[in-house]
């Protein structure tokens, strides 16, 4: 996986590319923690080059919603398509999640 986080005052626009195992989910995750903690609240993940995320990747998106949302925030997802897209619909994650 290959990602890349931009920062501008409470906002984080964040880009996944390629394919998200647990080691590349768990270094996302930190980072986005660390800037939640710094005052980030409003949390923008672009999936549009995304191909794959596994269960562990998912779980990510989950603990980083529930962060934001403990800090009256939010994250919406944008761009997912193909087998990513098909894999939020399969686990209802597209009812939990902001998706756009």
């Amino acid at each position: 996986m290959n990602h890349s986080i931009k920062v501008s005052g409470n906002h984080v626009k964040a880009f996944l590319k390629g394919k998200v195992y647990s080691q590349d989910a768990s270094i996302f995750r930190d980072e986005l923690l660390e800037h939640i903690e710094q005052g980030v609240t409003e949390i923008s993940i672009d999936l549009s080059e995304l191909t794959y995320i596994d269960s562990t990747g998912l779980g990510v998106l989950i603990t980083i919603h529930k962060r934001t949302k403990e800090k009256n925030g939010k994250i919406v997802i944008t761009g997912a398509q193909g087998m990513v897209e098909q894999l939020f619909k399969r686990t209802r994650l597209d009812r939990v999640l902001i998706m756009e």
